[in-house]
């Protein structure tokens, strides 16, 4: 029998679609969402949908997106509501409160928006939304702030240097400064500037207020320019973003290399953006800043990386090729240029403070760099010198988050082959994995065959279960 008459020729094209929001690793504050052991903790896990509580993440649900900051997680549902959790020291999850909590919970005060994606600095949250009730007066996109330096632990909206009337594309967190980016190319920053990672040709002591980049240097002996953005990223003290023509500009703090720059202008500070010459001729596609480290992947899926790598954040092995800005300094673990770490058929990018998360164009998840919490890769070891696999999520991969020391993806069923395999997925056992990656191996559904494989290891290494047949403990 064919699948349309089991479905009926009316139901082939309302086949329903789902989401699935795996989170792991350090869980101090609750930012994983999940319960158990430091052993089970990490392993990916998806996040049931009764943890949300809402008819927006049930069983047909999608979710548009998720970040990761230092100690908070947030998630956009397909109904354009928010839930954070985690840590919230500094009001970060958006309620008005600074106590942290470790399920899932919608932020209510941004019922009238209609979020559409997420970015979380190491103490604050900033948001994309649209109004759900429009007249045609008001900005398609705007921004909404919380936490740390926000001036708010709810939900505020905030045009900074941008017109009312912005549309603004895109919004990136650090440790202390926040870029923005607007539909037309433009950037403002604002927060803390002391190492120059606001872009305005000087540092500054204390709060700054948001102030659009009008300044891009493609040489030294040139004079900055203005130039269309189309990507930004903000690491912990640094910043980096892509033009229209695929080149990285990069400013604020280089003291590891994490800039890109053969030398610096100002100590170990870069207070301009500074295109990367090192990539020239190279088209950037993504750009993603880690703590002290940067990765960049081009429009053919290559990757390169390049800054401290004392955790192997880089991915290009503990003692291979260092360079640094010091010349006294042979021994310090940092690379100032780009090195291509994977040469193509990367499609995701995502760093973390000390570890560094890919997606490649088959589908398979890798990680490599600070590994204590199992952060970055299956692997049982402290550091993850080269890319390793991370073999526990089913679906398509659309989205990866890396934060402090944990990491979420975001991955899709837009098939009804990947629909089984979620289902699948959730009811695996030790006593019925082999028969569930049998079949896996039968339908060619590698994730879930080697998320069986992957559950067997565990268990046999010792995993904590009540019994033979239990899955994993959230």
């Amino acid at each position: 029998m064919e699948i349309d008459e089991i479905l009926g020729e009316s139901q082939r094209m309302r086949l329903p679609t789902k989401s699935a929001i795996y989170v792991w690793g350090y869980n101090e504050s609750g930012q994983t969402g999940r319960r158990g052991e430091e052993k089970n903790l990490r392993i990916p896990r998806q996040l049931p949908p009764e943890l949300f509580g809402c008819p927006a993440s049930g069983g047909n649900s999608r979710w548009l997106d998720i970040a990761c900051g230092r100690g908070h997680t947030a998630a956009v549902a397909s109904d354009g509501s928010l839930f954070t959790w985690g840590a919230n020291d500094f009001g970060q999850l958006g309620d008005g409160t600074e106590r942290s909590i470790k399920y899932p919970k919608k932020v209510k005060q941004l019922h009238s928006e209609f979020v559409i994606s997420v970015s979380c600095g190491a103490h604050c949250t900033i948001v994309i939304a649209e109004p759900r009730e429009n007249d045609g007066s008001l900005s398609r996109r705007r921004l909404w702030v919380w936490g740390q330096n926000q001036g708010s632990n709810y939900p505020r909206l905030y045009w900074g240097d941008f017109s009312p009337n912005t549309v603004v594309h895109q919004v990136s967190c650090g440790a202390a400064h926040v870029v923005a980016l607007s539909e037309d190319g433009m950037l403002q920053a604002w927060g803390y500037n002391e190492y120059g990672q606001l872009g305005r040709g000087i540092t500054c002591e204390g709060f700054q207020g948001a102030r659009v980049i009008y300044g891009y240097a493609r040489f030294l002996d040139e004079a900055p320019e203005l130039l269309k953005i189309i990507q930004v990223s903000c690491g912990e003290y640094h910043t980096a973003a892509i033009s229209e023509k695929g080149e990285v500009y990069t400013w604020g703090l280089g003291s590891m290399g994490q800039l890109g720059h053969c030398s610096l202008q100002s100590g170990d500070k870069e207070l301009l953006p500074r295109r990367v010459v090192a990539l020239d001729g190279v088209l950037i596609k993504d750009v993603s800043c880690g703590g002290v480290h940067t990765c960049a992947l081009t429009e053919t899926g290559a990757l390169y990386a390049w800054g401290g790598g004392v955790a192997g954040q880089l991915g290009l092995g503990p003692q291979t090729g260092f360079f640094s800005c010091s010349p006294n300094e042979s021994e310090t673990m940092l690379r100032n240029i780009p090195a291509m770490v994977i040469p193509t058929n990367v499609k995701l990018v995502a760093c973390g403070h000390s570890h560094t998360l890919i997606c490649t164009k088959d589908g398979r998840i890798h990680g490599w760099g600070y590994n204590s919490y199992g952060q970055a890769a299956n692997e049982n070891s402290i550091y993850a010198w080269y890319p390793s696999p991370v073999d526990w999520c089913v679906g398509e991969v659309r989205k990866l988050a890396a934060g402090g020391g944990h990491s979420a993806v975001l991955t899709d069923a837009c098939s009804l082959k990947e629909l089984c395999e979620f289902r699948l997925a959730d009811s695996v056992t030790l006593s019925n994995a082999s028969a569930i990656e049998d079949v896996a191996s039968r339908t060619g559904s590698d994730a879930l065959m080697r998320l069986c494989e992957r559950f067997r290891e565990h268990f046999l290494d010792g995993g904590n279960c009540a019994d033979e047949d239990d899955k994993f403990a959230l």
